[in-house]
């Protein structure tokens, strides 16, 4: 009895020591799972998860009051973004202007006139709304339901919405896209493009999107409008907003580039951004709502950090 009793006693002595460590194991686990605010999500993420844009496919356009970058599409809409290339190396847009400007809209860009010459590029495009989905095409859902597309979600930086049934996918008009105009003829875009000043969805499958502003979108929204009644056309040629240049990012001296890094939208660290703006946590916040749109969630874009420059260079 009196072993029995002595080994009960270390037995219950080694539970007692043992529980505090089993206390802290499920306190991190729990802490591992909890949902992660959205700053606790962009601190963990490292430098694997920031992407630098391809020079060949990344416009810097300027204007007097600023830079305005745009990354084109490598996945869709090859045709544009092969017109737009060509377009900015033989520089086309180079002193025409943003003349048409509707507040919460699209500015629009290119030769009002419609007379300049566009050298090797070609006079009309064959529209590219939605594509056949490419093998191997990299998208990443959204998770929730969508009023636009079956599934929505992200490729390689870029809103999207895809049908897995019909076997189309497409670049979505969320807040900086970039796009053709075109007139009611399907395959009459040119040189003509707009900017989205917001989300403008119901031209989405409508019109051509191949890429979206990444830096500069301030710069977007600052250039003047024009009035709703006259179709956005600004009047006066005196307001419009002269591009000064467009030149592919290959073409600028390294002087002028930006060191931007986008997010890679394939990344666990980028699943992990989805699920921390689906449900706001935080102090703040006292509901959640467990739904996300796709425009809401603006792909992280920053100017690399020097600590990681300099340690490149050792």
């Amino acid at each position: 009895m009196k072993r029995f009793l002595t080994g009960f006693v270390t037995g219950a002595a080694a539970l007692a020591m043992m529980a505090p460590v089993v206390a802290q194991n499920a306190d991190e686990a729990a802490q591992a799972e909890a949902p992660k605010t959205v700053d606790e999500v962009m601190a963990m993420a490292g430098e694997a998860d920031w992407l630098a844009p391809d020079p060949d496919s990344t416009i810097y356009m300027l204007v007097p009051h600023g830079l305005i970058v745009i990354v084109l599409s490598d996945d869709l809409a090859p045709g544009h973004v092969e017109q737009v290339r060509t377009l900015v190396r033989e520089g086309y847009y180079d002193g025409l202007n943003f003349y048409r400007v509707i507040d919460g809209f699209v500015a629009q860009g290119g030769d009002v006139s419609e007379e300049k010459d566009k050298g090797s590029a070609a006079e009309s495009l064959p529209a590219e709304f939605e594509e056949p989905i490419p093998d191997g095409l990299a998208f990443t859902p959204l998770g929730n339901f969508d009023g636009y597309a079956p599934e929505a979600g992200f490729i390689n930086g870029m809103p999207a919405g895809i049908d897995r049934e019909r076997g189309s996918v497409w670049l979505a008009h969320c807040t900086g896209a970039f796009a053709f105009g075109r007139n009611n003829e399907r395959d009459s875009a040119s040189t003509e493009f707009y900017i989205a000043l917001q989300p403008q969805r119901y031209l989405d499958r409508n019109l051509t999107v191949f890429g979206r502003v990444i830096w500069g979108m301030d710069v977007v929204q600052a250039i003047k409008r024009g009035r709703p009644n006259n179709g956005g056309v600004i009047e006066n040629e005196e307001d419009w907003t002269p591009i000064i240049s467009a030149r592919l990012a290959s073409d600028v001296p390294e002087a002028e580039l930006l060191d931007l890094q986008m997010m890679d939208t394939n990344s666990d660290v980028f699943l992990e951004l989805i699920e921390a703006r689906r449900n706001r946590m935080g102090a703040f916040f006292y509901v959640q709502h467990d739904y996300l749109d796709l425009c809401q969630l603006q792909l992280p874009v920053r100017l690399k950090p020097v600590e990681e420059e300099e340690g490149e260079s050792e």
